[in-house]
């Protein structure tokens, strides 16, 4: 008995102990990823009319790297998902240098899309390239969690949610307990050495004096729901929309070279660019001043447009920008501060399109303040309840199997 208890504890050890420098080679891939994605966008918002028509030869040509040497690493965050679940043996190293490229090109001419696929996929890769040399029972899956956390946390600053979001995403309902300590400490060290290098954390401190009546409570309610609803509905509508793109455009080349012409034309006719890219001016904006009514449902239609047509990133990002501003047009109905429901949207509608629930409500206290976990954990709880248990996220498996 008291040698399986060491055996078991040495191994938790011994992969917490691996996890430090799996989260320093996380931070130093995602500091240069995303530093030079910034640095991209910011060229494609001084270059609009130079770069937006040409996004449906930039698919081409992503689609042709990917044919001609990408092998296994096209299925991107599937192929991660795929590995965590035991489908798929390996992730090969190929799949970071590729999902790096293809969302820099997405981004460059003007793709609406986000950054958190690929650092997840750069941690991911990372972190099981180390876990299936061991002969450790698990560590392959426990190190690719781990992984997933420091890409996530290098990339966006916000270790504990980061964490948490590795921890359930792979399957809903169930938290992986072996992994918390290596996914924790994967997650801290990547966001401290990105940190150390330059790469800024988003941080909004909310400064807003909320009073606890039935009627906050209600309105609470209300806008969980809302929140929920808009995260499930971005996921049916990226299902439906990749399944309708397979249909009506049998050749791959055709159909992103289409797909990334129309974006390109109406990106250019609404206010030229304003929805393209990651979405983070319109999360600013929803924190200051400037945001429109039909943001949120513009952003939410580029974003599905450019994924579904087979563009390279993520969806977090967009997702964040979705939901705070959103929250502010709710700010109006609902009589409540524009900063703080767009605080709650920033979180909520990400917890419903991924189907999370701890990371979300962490991520909106680590970013706008922890005093306002309690707000975050109600409005996060009912969108997570509200979302019809539909996942931007293919793979996603629930408790029960299906």
């Amino acid at each position: 008995m008291l040698k399986k208890v060491f055996l078991l504890y040495r191994d938790l050890i011994l992969l917490t102990l691996i996890a430090v420098p799996i989260g320093i080679l996380a931070g130093l891939v995602d500091t240069v990823f995303g530093r030079t994605l910034l640095w991209l966008t910011e060229i494609r918002s001084h270059h609009v009319f130079w770069l937006l028509p040409f996004l449906g030869v930039a698919g081409v040509l992503i689609l042709w790297f990917y044919k001609k040497a990408g092998g296994r690493s096209i299925k991107g965050m599937a192929l991660i998902f795929e590995t965590g679940h035991g489908i798929s043996p390996d992730i090969p190293l190929r799949l970071i240098p590729f999902s790096i490229l293809s969302t820099w090109i997405t981004h460059l001419f003007g793709g609406s899309a986000g950054r958190e696929g690929v650092a997840v996929q750069i941690g991911g890769t990372i972190a099981h390239w180390f876990g299936r040399r061991l002969p450790i029972k698990d560590s392959g899956k426990i190190l690719l969690i781990a992984g997933m956390a420091a890409g996530f946390g290098g990339l966006f600053r916000t270790p504990i949610a980061a964490a948490f979001f590795a921890l359930e995403v792979l399957t809903v309902g169930v938290l992986e307990e072996k992994a918390v300590l290596p996914a924790l400490f994967a997650s801290f060290t990547a966001s401290y050495v990105s940190g150390l290098l330059g790469l800024e954390k988003f941080t909004f401190l909310l400064k807003d004096q909320i009073l606890i009546s039935w009627e906050l409570v209600v309105k609470l309610i209300l806008a969980g729901v809302i929140f929920g609803l808009t995260g499930s509905f971005f996921s049916f509508c990226l299902h439906k929309t990749k399944e309708s793109l397979l249909k009506w455009f049998k050749k791959p080349y055709l159909r992103i070279f289409i797909m990334g012409t129309t974006i390109s034309l109406f990106s250019l006719l609404c206010w030229e660019g304003r929805y393209s890219g990651l979405g983070t001016n319109l999360i600013a904006m929803s924190f200051d001043h400037g945001i429109y009514t039909w943001d949120f449902a513009f952003k939410l239609l580029f974003t599905v447009l450019t994924l579904a047509a087979g563009f390279q990133g993520g969806e977090v990002t967009p997702l964040f920008s979705i939901g705070a501003s959103l929250g502010v047009v709710l700010s109006s109905l609902l009589d409540l501060s524009p900063v703080f429901l767009a605080a709650l949207g920033y979180a909520a509608v990400f917890g419903s399109a991924t189907n999370t629930l701890l990371a979300p409500m962490i991520m909106g206290a680590e970013i706008f303040g922890w005093e306002y976990f309690p707000y975050f954990a109600i409005v996060c709880a009912l969108a997570y309840s509200c979302n019809f248990n539909l996942s931007i996220y293919p793979l996603q498996k629930r408790k029960d199997g299906d």
